[in-house]
């Protein structure tokens, strides 16, 4: 027979049964714990062993170094105290040779002083020197060219020498070459280029005693036989009998006294003249006016290339008088040369030339 279930048995709690079971299942699970724990302990202390060993060898070897390092500074504190001590021997060495440098060193600035106070003096001398030679050919010739060649050579010398203690000269040298600079020069090249013309108009000139065929009346220039006659009027055709012959007549009669009054007008010419003697002139005194007065304008260019002004004036005057007096004033070419006459004497004449005294004050007191 099976037995019956019993229902108190059943009635038993499982986690009763567990805890009845749990003290044989946590043995086994310590000793695994400590085993595991003195495990970790001893790889922990193995390392720290062999942490505190490599940290031994370290120290060592650090001061084996340091102690190495501590005889490396011996020695070298040694070299650098035996090296202190030549290099304050070589400095004082060094010390003795600087003050004897030094000392040669100003008597070499004193030398150059004194050659640079000499080569002033020198430059100082001949600007000085240029400048009075081209006063005298300033005053000489009356040109100012001279003097601004002089100006702008001693400029230029200047500002190659590039001294300070002469840039007072400088300036006063470029404001007497500016002063210079503006007066007006008269230009010699250009008047000489006129005064040749007119010495070549001058055989052209026609003279009051010569025939003037522009000035002249008609009825002359038909007297005259170089001259064309004026083409007759065609004769009215003759009618027979006597008032035809009486008609041919009258033409006849009037055509003979109209030459002849022609003839008659052509023999005297009524013309106002100043200078009688222009009108008296032989062609051969005529040849010898017109070289005379070529001469008196070579004599007057001459006088312009000498810077001779008053001479100069005094030829173109006397030239002018010529021309107003022998020669015709109503042509042109007369007209152009007694214009070109008056160009030249306006423009020919003495110009003061400033003197450069600035600049000459400038050196004086440069060359004190």
């Amino acid at each position: 027979m099976s037995e019956l279930p019993n229902p108190l048995q059943d009635a038993v709690p499982q986690p009763l049964a567990a805890a009845t079971s749990r003290p044989s299942m946590l043995m086994p699970a310590l000793a695994a714990g400590l085993a595991v724990c003195t495990l970790v302990a001893l790889v922990l202390a193995w390392q720290s062993n062999s942490r505190l060993r490599n940290l031994e060898q370290e120290l060592v070897r650090r001061q084996d170094s340091s102690q190495a390092a501590a005889q490396e500074a011996a020695n070298q504190a040694k070299q650098s105290q035996d090296l202190s001590r030549d290099t304050a021997a070589k400095v004082a060495l060094l010390d003795a040779r600087l003050a004897e440098v030094s000392l040669q060193r100003g008597q070499l600035e004193e030398l150059i002083q004194s050659m640079s106070r000499s080569r002033d003096e020198n430059v100082v001398g001949d600007i000085e020197a240029s400048l009075r030679v081209a006063l005298q050919q300033t005053s000489i010739t009356g040109s100012a060219e001279p003097l601004v060649a002089a100006l702008k050579q001693a400029d230029e010398r200047l500002v190659r020498y590039k001294q300070p203690r002469l840039e007072g000269v400088r300036r006063a040298v470029v404001r007497d070459l500016d002063r210079v600079k503006a007066i007006s020069v008269v230009d010699v090249s250009t008047l000489s280029i006129k005064l040749d013309e007119v010495v070549r108009l001058v055989d052209e000139l026609p003279l009051l005693s010569a025939a003037d065929k522009a000035g002249e009346p008609a009825v002359a220039r038909q007297a005259r036989p170089d001259t064309k006659p004026a083409p007759k009027p065609a004769a009215k055709p003759i009618e027979p009998g006597m008032a035809g012959w009486w008609e041919l007549v009258q033409q006849r009669w009037g055509e003979t006294a109209g030459l002849a009054w022609q003839e008659a007008k052509s023999l005297l010419r009524v013309t106002r003249i100043n200078h009688p003697e222009a009108m008296l002139m032989a062609p051969e005194q005529a040849y010898f006016l017109r070289e005379n007065i070529k001469l008196r304008l070579l004599n007057a260019r001459l006088a312009l290339l000498s810077r001779q002004f008053e001479t100069a004036q005094s030829d173109l005057r006397d030239t002018l008088g010529m021309l107003d007096r022998y020669f015709d004033a109503r042509s042109r070419k007369v007209a152009a040369a007694n214009e070109l006459l008056r160009q030249v004497v306006g423009q020919a004449r003495q110009v003061a030339v400033p003197r450069p005294d600035d600049t000459l004050a400038a050196l004086a007191a440069a060359g004190r």
